[in-house]
């Protein structure tokens, strides 16, 4: 009971660091006709039957993986700093540090810089975490750092030989003309794990090819305003720079649902009435998404997430 009392503690805390930012909470549906169109996620759906009487007809609706989509409508109406502590839902999430049900807290502030939006990050992480400071380290650092090669311009070829060099399993299904998938073999398995010992750690400007939903800068190389905050190797927050065209996206969920049928994996609703608001007009914004069973875990210095969930999947 004492993770749980500590769970209670945080929960409180965290409406009090939001309302001193002058945030608004609100609540959005856990249950929705659209869902986030990634490659690694995978939504649950659900069928609502109008006629109980007739199960042939029914409509798929989408339990929630963040409550992303919606809160970026309320921002497109009007809303220019919201946050919400609600459950989240994914697919094929079981392990030490994922439950296919989670607590999810998630941020959008309107008129905010990337900059600003990590600031805001860090001064979270500084105070739940009680760190006197948070490292800020660029994809392309961390992996010159940790790999000697620079992620914008490695071919597949230089990274299939670190792989094998350093012993890693290598799935049968690696591609051969794709570098973000063995990008992201080597960051899991070479560069997350030396991320936030010291200190917590903020890894930003990944490559342009993984924006999902963040915007793309015309740098060079241009990069995705996206960063993670990390502590001991473990994620716990995502954040974008948030993308507005709505015709970009349109086009990265074509992409992306080619992507996961090539993965064996089943389409995505691409249209979505998020797609419609961004039509109208979504202001500039940074989101960010924390896992909270997460930050109860490494605040109370629990080994796992069952320690901090009253009913993990496997006891719910």
């Amino acid at each position: 009971m004492d993770r749980l009392r500590s769970r209670a503690r945080l929960l409180a805390r965290l409406r009090e660091f939001f309302d001193r930012h002058d945030f608004l909470e609100v609540e959005t549906p856990l249950l929705s006709a659209d869902t986030v169109v990634d490659r690694h996620l995978d939504p649950l759906s659900v069928t609502l039957f109008d006629e109980p009487q007739v199960p042939s007809v029914g409509r798929e609706m989408w339990l929630q993986t963040s409550p992303e989509f919606a809160m970026k409508r309320l921002l497109a109406a009007g809303a220019e700093r919201i946050y919400q502590i609600t459950r989240a839902f994914r697919g094929a999430e079981t392990g030490a540090h994922h439950n296919p049900e989670f607590t999810i807290v998630e941020w959008y502030r309107a008129g905010d810089s990337m900059d600003s939006g990590m600031s805001l990050l860090s001064e979270l992480a500084e105070e739940f975490l009680n760190a006197d400071c948070v490292i800020r380290t660029s994809y392309q650092e961390a992996f010159q750092r940790h790999i000697g090669l620079n992620p914008h311009t490695a071919t597949v070829r230089e990274l299939e030989a670190v792989a094998i060099g350093q012993g890693i399993p290598i799935p049968d299904e690696m591609p051969t003309d794709d570098c973000d998938e063995w990008l992201n073999l080597l960051l899991a398995t070479l560069v997350e794990p030396k991320l936030g010992g010291t200190a917590p750690e903020i890894l930003y400007d990944y490559p342009a090819s993984q924006a999902a939903l963040a915007r793309v800068r015309d740098s060079t190389p241009p990069v995705a305003e996206r960063f993670e905050l990390y502590v001991n190797g473990l994620e716990l927050a995502n954040g974008y720079h948030e993308l507005l065209d709505a015709d970009v996206l349109r086009e990265r969920n074509r992409k992306t649902n080619l992507l996961r049928q090539t993965d064996g994996k089943y389409a995505l609703p691409e249209h979505s009435r998020l797609l419609e608001a961004m039509d109208h007009g979504l202001p500039n914004c940074v989101g960010v998404a924390l896992g909270f069973d997460r930050l109860v875990m490494v605040a109370t210095g629990a080994s796992n997430l069952q320690e901090v969930m009253a009913f993990p999947i496997d006891r719910a």
